[in-house]
């Protein structure tokens, strides 16, 4: 198909030169756009239903919303959340049911990046989408689990976009680099064997930022003699400058990201922990929102099998607030190392939820006279601190006295591990209960 622009084509950056029109020039997403697939039998038949495009930068949202206005009789309304509020919302609902009732014909309203609607924006939707007065194309990089209401939700069909492979950004590079009218065919353009490969690792499945890179490696390079540009690595290299990494501090990928150091550390594997951790610090995460994790890390899933741990989670919170960036990056890979490498047991954070437990069933149970504390005369004359023993006027400062309240007595909510330092918590125990069974101990 061919591609239609209003602008000069020197003018429109060549990602959006080369976005395709129709859905046979579209690449990738062949699990909606296969014969046969969902979103293919959809725009085939013009039955549109009101969907949700989730999915990373550059696989094709845009795009296949435009494909969705030219290859349907229905109008087009495209809206960003980026500049546009309820008024907006309300006042295309209001042409779009004008348009029904006089023309007979449907109205998609494309909202890019719907996930930066609030609550409220994102309610003016409902009743227009339950009632088919606007087929509502939502598109979002966010998880809209988390990022888009329920009732809209439950209204909607979420369409999953994945990454683009390697082969398919190497396709659209090529077609780029060939495409005379649209795409960079007039500069003569050609490509070592291995640039391509480069650009298309450094893009990271976003079509967007392969073709912006090419673009720019392409106007960076200069003819030779014959009149070709050859592109190699190296001015690809010098047109990148810096590789950024696929994150974003406030969104699914951050979570994902911590949730991977933490699971690796976990698991003990160091490697792993420190790839992650790296792969944060280089993207520009908050070096102390990772420590912060640590220090939950050293009591969740460390405890008392290592006490240790969770000191050494606080000295590389000090030694980053003293040293700074970049090198107190280093006492915090420093103490992810330890925390791979010690000895796990979540002993702390069970006891810590089987008590809490213990509270909510039974809750807020009085605290045994005895351990109450009695400063004056009336509270000693009640019985405040009576049957109170002194621990330390006992062999080893054990005592057989009852602590917990009298509905809850004899109950136990720490299990330590065999792990680490438990193990000799363990044993500690163990002495302690068969101390208080000894005579005169009560």
């Amino acid at each position: 198909m061919t591609h239609h622009r209003p602008q000069q084509a020197s003018l429109v950056p060549l990602a959006d030169r080369m976005r395709p029109t129709g859905v046979d020039d579209f690449v990738g997403q062949e699990h909606l756009l296969g014969t046969g697939k969902l979103l293919r039998r959809m725009l085939e038949s013009s039955e549109l239903t009101s969907i949700i495009m989730w999915g990373p930068p550059g696989t094709g949202k845009t795009t296949l919303a435009h494909i969705i206005a030219e290859t349907t009789s229905a109008f087009f309304v495209p809206l960003s959340a980026v500049t546009s509020g309820i008024k907006d919302v309300r006042q295309v609902v209001s042409d779009a049911i004008s348009n029904k009732n006089l023309h007979g014909r449907q109205t998609i309203l494309f909202v890019d990046e719907i996930h930066r609607f609030n609550k409220a924006q994102q309610d003016a939707f409902l009743p227009s989408v339950e009632k088919g007065d606007i087929i509502l194309v939502g598109a979002t990089t966010e998880n809209p689990s988390f990022e888009v209401v329920a009732p809209l939700l439950s209204r909607t069909k979420v369409l999953v976009f994945k990454p683009l492979s390697d082969a398919h950004l190497k396709q659209i590079l090529l077609r780029a680099v060939n495409a005379a009218a649209m795409g960079l065919g007039a500069l003569n353009i050609e490509p070592s064997p291995d640039v391509l490969d480069y650009i298309v690792a450094y893009a990271q499945g976003d079509a967007r930022v392969a073709l912006n890179t090419l673009e720019l490696a392409a106007m960076m390079s200069t003819a030779d003699s014959t009149g070709r540009r050859r592109l190699t690595p190296a001015i690809a290299a010098e047109a990148l400058q810096k590789k950024v990494l696929l994150y974003d501090k406030s969104g699914e990928e951050h979570y994902n990201l911590i949730s991977a150091l933490h699971k690796s550390m976990r698991h003990s594997d160091v490697d792993a922990s420190l790839y992650w951790l790296i792969r944060m610090l280089e993207a520009g995460e908050d070096p102390l929102y990772i420590v912060r994790r640590l220090v939950r890390f050293a009591s969740e899933d460390i405890g008392n099998a290592d006490p240790r741990a969770l000191r050494v989670a606080l000295d590389a919170r000090d030694a980053f607030h003293f040293i700074g960036l970049p090198e107190g990056n280093l006492a915090i890979a420093q103490a992810v190392i330890y925390l791979a490498t010690a000895p796990k047991s979540n002993a702390l954070y069970t006891a810590y939820a089987a008590a809490q437990h213990a509270i909510q069933a039974t809750g807020s149970l009085p605290v045994p006279l005895h351990l109450r504390n009695a400063p004056t005369e009336l509270m000693k004359n009640i019985g405040y601190g009576s049957g109170y023993k002194y621990a330390h006027n006992f062999a080893d400062a054990i005592i057989d006295q009852e602590c917990l309240p009298a509905e809850i007595r004899g109950r136990q909510f720490y299990a330590p591990s065999e792990r680490g330092y438990e193990k000799i918590i363990k044993e500690r125990l163990l002495f302690i209960a068969q101390k208080k069974k000894q005579p005169g101990q009560g």
